[in-house]
């Protein structure tokens, strides 16, 4: 195994930038949790997924994410068509994980009371700073998109319009989405989006920002200090 890393450094760089993605999934999934044990809503691109998990509970976060993420893939095949490259199959095991931690998370923190609210705001807090470590990590790792980002992307690619704008316009559609549902299946009552979720949308750039400053050379000197060690040896 050993000789073949040697003889392709690249395979190890992939590797190690997959386990990156990996650790950020599972962060990622972890935060989601934590916000919705807040009761003050989830990030906007959970938000959808969150409602129709409090109204259909027979399914759990988790597994209404998977739909969800699922869906967003089929979108881009849908507007990429044959520019949809293979390599982005590899969103369906990835939502599936991500569905997963979040449940894991989930029951984790179920053992966990809290009553007053700025308890539960300290919780959104938390789970805005582990989603922002989360997307930093899945930036610097640099593999493959998840499927929300993906779906931006696509959308991105086809009407010709910057990444950034379509993001913007793509959370506040999912936030709009979620709400409509809230106020559908609960009799116009906010559920499942909340004030917790404006502070997500509005808190984790600048999360990201953080870590990407602090933790990006560190790891990408481990990164490229590893393959080169391999090279060497």
């Amino acid at each position: 195994m050993k000789g073949c890393f040697k003889k392709n450094p690249l395979i190890w760089d992939l590797v190690r930038r997959y386990a990156l993605f990996l650790c950020s999934l599972f962060f990622s999934g972890i935060s989601v949790a934590i916000t919705r044990k807040a009761e003050l809503g989830v990030s906007p691109i959970s938000s959808v997924a969150n409602v129709l998990s409090i109204q259909f509970p027979m399914l759990s976060l988790g597994n209404w994410l998977i739909i969800w993420n699922c869906l967003l893939i089929l979108g881009q095949i849908i507007l990429l068509r044959k520019k949809f490259q293979f390599v982005q199959f590899l969103q369906i095991p990835i939502s599936f994980l991500f569905g997963w931690f979040t449940d894991f998370g989930v029951w984790i923190f179920s053992y966990i009371q809290i009553n007053a609210y700025w308890e539960r705001l300290l919780f959104v807090a938390i789970g805005t700073i582990a989603l922002g470590f989360s997307i930093s990590l899945s930036v610097i790792a640099n593999v493959i998109m998840n499927s929300g980002e993906a779906f931006v992307n696509a959308i991105s690619l086809s009407v010709n319009k910057p990444f950034g704008n379509i993001k913007v316009i793509f959370d506040i559609s999912c936030v709009v989405a979620a709400v409509i549902l809230s106020l559908l299946f609960f009799h116009f009552q906010l559920v499942g989006t909340r004030e917790g979720t404006i502070i997500t949308a509005i808190c984790t750039g600048f999360a990201v920002k953080f870590f990407d400053k602090l933790l990006r050379k560190p790891i990408e000197k481990i990164l490229v200090g590893k393959s080169s060690a391999f090279l060497n040896s």
